[in-house]
């Protein structure tokens, strides 16, 4: 229940806060008094469309928040549980409107609007002003059928197939323009991968490549480098090994007398060790150098090929060693790919069976709520004023040659909501066949149908609060009465928050709000009041008689409040 409405900067709304009470509330006003822009804050701060030309002239920012009474609400614990928000058997919904965006909240916790809108549809059904002309379109009339808890279950488990065969058709979809792609560039790849596969692309080849080319471009300096220091190693007159051995010899013979010098006597006779070792592993060295110029060309000529295929591909050798797996990748698929498309197949064949199950229950399923609804429907009619109506849902396969299903013998269609076609036909007078409801119902049949629909689906749907803006299009007298009994035995299931312009709906409210607007200082500001019983009397008789109410006008007033007392 929508305990209280908080509105600031908002159209002609500078500030404004109602409290809404369980039951039937109505608001009655003159036109343009801005009746619906109370119910376009409710409508905005429940997660619909804000717009920016809403904020008042000279304000910052529009503002609109709602505390409602939520009771227990599993579901929408659940939603607010999964976006951090606390719970509470009271929701603050809060939204505010800038220039340079909008911002929403749950308990002071922002949210997306996205959230704040699942949220609301839990919480408020909003029949806009022009909604009733919904019903005309045809696409709508399945959306009210899977809203009933008989079909949600069957139609739950049909979206689960029809996703998974969704996915496996678009599997099968793009392996077989993967197919086509490849034949088309088939003998490209084969000449490719045949020009990547005979050059090593390997880091260990690639690096063991360098390393000899490395190794054969520079031999001959490597040679005479190794030359020289065996000269001077020690076939020299004067060579390192002698001169060496000089000087251990003579650091000795000083150690024996100078202690100071026996640590330096060790340290010359490791280096000289150590020296020894790298002369000989010199001579070694220079024994195995390696001159072959033919290797060296070969090598150079790798080399040379890489470079090539780098700047060809316009990658880099590891890109190259990759691009060349995708390549063999795709030879082994176009090789293979009958055999693929045959095992998707069969999956595909597999998942339909599952589809075609859930297709057939959803079906029936529907066809049975539209029986049951048709009876409901029909009676909900006649207490409103169409005694002879005749209401059917026909729930039809959808044909198409190329449908995914063969249902009796028949190719049927499939999209994401079901293989249906739904339709309401609706005939208002006595002895005539049910008809497309657009070729039917007048406007205020049309706002009758509707507003039966919206009962039913407030008893079985248990919908918490129902708003109306004008449900009463097109009707008047007895009619509206009849409307007007309907609403307020509708609001013993749910509160409903009602605009209306007929004094018989209005003499059904339990809270009866009038809105008006004042000129202020060079401003025009809307405002709410709920009324009296003598404010009510007066509000209602001049919705029948206008600004200059007569005696017998208030008199009809107060025996329409003295009947629902």
């Amino acid at each position: 229940m929508i305990q209280s409405l908080y509105i600031k900067d908002f159209a002609l709304i500078d500030e404004l806060e109602v409290s809404f009470a369980p039951g039937l509330n109505i608001l009655t006003g003159q036109t343009g008094a801005g009746k619906s822009i109370i119910i376009g804050a409710l409508n905005m701060v429940l997660g619909e469309r804000a717009d920016t030309d809403m904020i008042r002239q000279g304000a910052q920012k529009a503002i609109a928040e709602a505390v409602i009474n939520v009771g227990d609400a599993g579901s929408i614990k659940n939603i607010l549980s999964e976006h951090a928000v606390d719970f509470g058997r009271v929701l603050i919904l809060r939204r505010e409107i800038r220039n340079s965006g909008s911002r929403a909240f749950i308990n002071d916790t922002p949210v997306t609007i996205a959230v704040l809108r699942q949220v609301g549809d839990l919480l408020v059904d909003l029949h806009g002003q022009h909604d009733h002309q919904l019903l005309l379109k045809e696409e709508n009339h399945g959306k009210v059928i899977d809203a009933f808890a008989k079909v949600s279950e069957p139609l739950y488990e049909y979206h689960e197939r029809y996703k998974e065969a969704s996915a496996l058709m678009s599997e099968l979809s793009s392996l077989k323009k993967m197919e086509r792609e490849l034949q088309e560039k088939l003998e490209l790849y084969r000449y490719q991968y045949k020009e990547l596969e005979g050059t090593e692309l390997d880091n260990e080849q690639i690096e063991s490549l360098e390393a000899e080319l490395k190794l054969l471009d520079n031999a001959e300096d490597l040679d005479q480098k190794a030359a020289l220091i065996t000269e001077l190693g020690s076939n020299g007159e004067a060579n390192l090994t002698e001169i060496l051995n000089t000087l251990t010899s003579a650091i000795d013979d000083m150690a024996a007398i100078e202690p100071d010098f026996e640590t330096y006597s060790q340290e010359l006779k490791t280096a000289a060790i150590s020296i020894q070792e790298m002369l000989r592993f010199t001579e070694r060295y220079r024994e195995n150098i390696e001159f072959n110029p033919m290797r060296l060309d070969e090598l150079r000529r790798q080399q040379t090929t890489l470079k090539r295929l780098e700047k060809k591909y316009g990658r880099t050798t590891d890109q190259l060693s990759i691009y060349r797996d995708e390549l063999r990748s795709n030879l082994n698929l176009a090789e293979n790919f009958t055999q693929e498309i045959n095992q998707l197949q069969i999956k595909i064949d597999t998942q339909l069976e599952k589809l075609k199950v859930a297709a057939v229950n959803l079906h029936n399923a529907r066809i049975e709520q539209g029986e049951i609804l048709s009876g409901r429907m029909q009676k909900e009619l006649r207490e409103l004023g169409i005694p002879h109506a005749s209401f059917e849902v026909r729930v039809n396969y959808i044909k198409s040659d190329k449908g995914w299903l063969e249902i009796h013998d028949e190719k049927i269609a499939c999209h994401s909501e079901g293989c249906d076609d739904i339709a309401f036909t609706i005939s208002t007078n006595k002895g005539e066949q049910p008809k497309p409801m657009i070729k039917i119902a007048s406007g205020g049949e049309i706002s009758r149908v509707m507003l039966a629909l919206k009962s039913i689906a407030a008893r079985e749907q248990h919908l918490p609060v129902m708003i109306f803006d004008e449900i009463d299009t097109g009707i008047s007298g007895a009619v509206a009465e009849r409307v007007g009994e309907t609403m307020r035995e509708l609001s013993n299931y749910c509160q409903i928050i009602a605009i209306t312009h007929q004094a018989q709906i209005a003499g059904q409210a339990h809270h009866h709000f009038s809105v008006e607007k004042h000129e202020e200082a060079d401003r025009t500001l809307t405002h709410i009041k709920l009324l009296n019983r003598d404010e009510r009397i007066r509000e209602i008789a001049s919705l029948t008689s206008g600004a200059k109410v007569s005696e017998h006008a208030l008199a009809s007033a107060r025996e329409m409040i003295d009947k629902t007392s």
